[in-house]
């Protein structure tokens, strides 16, 4: 069994863009920018031996704000710039029924079926509570990124940190 970090996709690893006062995944692989300090803090966790493991909800899909084609090369974009082993994306709604979306467990648990992986000697780090709650559910040690948008209340994390470096140096502290 193996280690793994599952990281949240928008606000973890790539930026958002505000449009409309909203905060907006991005449309199309062109539109993807990575977050300051991301390969860094993926090589740190890399190399202490952790499989990197996207786990994110895209409800564009469903919506029809999203095309499939453009969130898989978003994926293989994000596949190109940074050593993830695996990408898991849940395209439905809210009220969709599925157990893949985010706070519930399933990405997580698919992830660990396919993988081999030791829930409980795994992290999930995200920006939103549901994260933190699908981490949670899964069995995993949480970080929370917090933002305006994070609803910490809603599922206090086991820690917090400024930035996905910063979380990836606590880590490896854990480790």
């Amino acid at each position: 069994m193996r280690r793994a970090a599952f990281l949240d996709r928008d606000g973890v690893l790539n930026r958002l863009r505000l449009e409309n006062g909203v905060l907006r995944p991005p449309a199309n692989a062109e539109g993807l920018e990575l977050l300051p300090h991301v390969p860094e803090a993926l090589a740190l966790l890399a190399d202490r031996g952790l499989l990197l493991v996207v786990v994110t909800n895209q409800p564009g899909v469903a919506r029809g704000t999203l095309v499939r084609d453009d969130l898989d090369a978003i994926h293989a974009r994000l596949r190109s710039l940074l050593p993830l082993h695996d990408v898991f994306a849940c395209d439905h709604d809210d009220g969709g029924g599925c157990a893949c979306r985010k706070p519930l467990p399933g990405l997580l648990l698919q992830a660990a079926a396919l993988h081999a992986i030791d829930l409980p000697r795994s992290f999930m780090i995200g920006d939103r509570w549901k994260d933190v709650a699908a981490g949670r559910a899964a069995g995993c040690t949480t970080f929370l990124l917090p933002q305006p948008h994070s609803e910490r209340t809603r599922c206090p994390p086991d820690h917090e940190a400024p930035d996905l470096l910063a979380a990836a140096r606590e880590i490896v502290t854990l480790l």
